[in-house]
């Protein structure tokens, strides 16, 4: 089968779609055939670029905001997924959020805020995915992690928990979801050049990016394409006996012992 028809007609939801990985996963999905829902929350602007983009590709887009944090919001979501395609093939659980603080730092607020946006909302986001994936007899859930789900990163603590729970339900979620055809992974990416990096601290200083290249056997950071592409993958035929496994990209930054 062609590339450009891997998805076609297949209908995605990419949250957290307007910038950075969102951005590169959802045009990566319309590039091949996908019809998709393009999901923001704060920043309209660029999320309806990407979506003017899509559209561009001659693919259906629907444009939602919605907080994925909020119960009534992520609802809101499926509601108009529902009313617009009937149903959905796949589900990539990209949305994050977080504060970055000292582990004596953090308050109740941060870690509700983190937890609800990056973890809870996958569990309750897959309860609204199965029915409209079991209309299409079957579908995808993919989620973005991150290596602060097992290793120690500076002022990472609660992001990292809620991805180290993201990992959690995406094990729970491909054994009991299973035996409606739906199938569950995760990626973990390396560090990667985005907008979002910028507001991590501990990296801001570019001679730590440097470093943190040289570091990398590869030889170069992680791009949101190559994140899109390892999304896409676990997202095709091929990939159907891998299941509730966390696919890291990171170049091998992680492999030296030093």
């Amino acid at each position: 089968m062609p590339e450009s028809l891997l998805f076609k007609n297949k209908i995605t939801l990419v949250t957290g779609s307007g910038r950075g990985i969102g951005r590169a996963i959802a045009l990566y999905f319309a590039q091949n055939g996908a019809d998709v829902v393009v999901n923001f929350f704060r920043n309209r602007a660029p999320a309806e670029e990407t979506a003017h983009e899509i559209e561009a590709l001659g693919r259906r887009v629907l444009l939602v905001k919605a907080d994925v944090g909020d119960l009534d919001d992520l609802n809101q979501l499926f509601d108009e997924i529902e009313q617009a395609f009937g149903g959905l093939d796949i589900f990539i659980h990209n949305a994050a959020s977080g504060y970055n603080r000292p582990v004596l730092e953090q308050k109740p607020k941060g870690w509700d805020w983190t937890m609800n946006i990056n973890a809870r909302s996958l569990l309750f986001a897959a309860q609204r995915a199965v029915p409209l994936m079991e209309k299409r007899g079957g579908g995808r859930i993919v989620s973005i992690s991150s290596p602060g789900s097992s290793r120690v990163l500076p002022d990472y603590v609660v992001v990292g928990a809620s991805k180290a729970a993201i990992e959690s339900l995406t094990r729970y979620l491909a054994v009991e979801l299973a035996q409606t055809n739906i199938i569950v992974n995760a990626v973990s990416p390396g560090m990667i050049e985005t907008e979002a990096l910028k507001h991590f601290k501990p990296l801001a200083d570019g001679s730590k990016l440097q470093k943190a290249i040289a570091a990398t056997p590869a030889g170069r950071l992680v791009t949101p394409q190559d994140v899109a592409e390892v999304v896409a993958f676990l997202c095709t035929p091929a990939s159907s006996m891998i299941r509730g496994q966390v696919i890291v990209v990171d170049g091998g930054y992680t492999l030296p012992a030093d």
